[in-house]
């Protein structure tokens, strides 16, 4: 699926570049692993190629399909509100952690919408720097453009 090279999108942990297709052996059978450098953190994750799809890993997103994104950005309605932080957090790590942009722009757009009405806890703005953080990165990479540009573009949407 992906050869050295390529970017590759890993949740929770951003875009990152396959440095390396490495066979390992592990109890006594060959397994093969994509080295996968995180762009953000220099950090290095081996994942199985078996299970590349299992852990939600995918090529970048089209530049075509950019534009989609920001309509979720821009949708002014938060998603159904769940009554507690805690509960809302949960929901929010999953769709991080599905890996898709669309799920993480809905986190982003519903806690800047949050935003709007109260100060945010420590939690809250924790999650909401990792959703900037990995939206930016991928689209900045996808449409060929700086990270400042994306940044300024999403605090637009939101300071209307």
């Amino acid at each position: 699926m992906f050869k050295i090279g390529d970017l590759a999108v890993y949740p929770t942990q951003g875009v990152g570049v396959i440095e390396a297709i490495e066979a390992k052996e592990f109890a006594g059978e060959n397994h093969e692993f994509y080295v996968l450098r995180i762009v953000d953190s220099d950090m290095k994750i081996m994942i199985p190629i078996t299970n590349a799809d299992v852990v939600g890993m995918r090529c970048l997103i089209d530049k075509d399909r950019v534009a989609s994104v920001y309509d979720i950005l821009e949708e002014k309605q938060k998603s159904q509100t769940v009554a507690s932080w805690s509960r809302r957090q949960r929901e929010y790590n999953e769709k991080i952690k599905s890996g898709d942009l669309f799920e993480v722009a809905l986190v982003l757009r519903d806690l800047y919408l949050i935003k709007e009405d109260k100060e945010l806890s420590y939690g809250e703005k924790k999650v909401l720097e990792l959703a900037r953080k990995l939206l930016v990165k991928e689209i900045a990479l996808a449409e060929g453009a700086a990270e400042e540009q994306i940044v300024e573009r999403v605090e637009s949407i939101f300071l209307h």
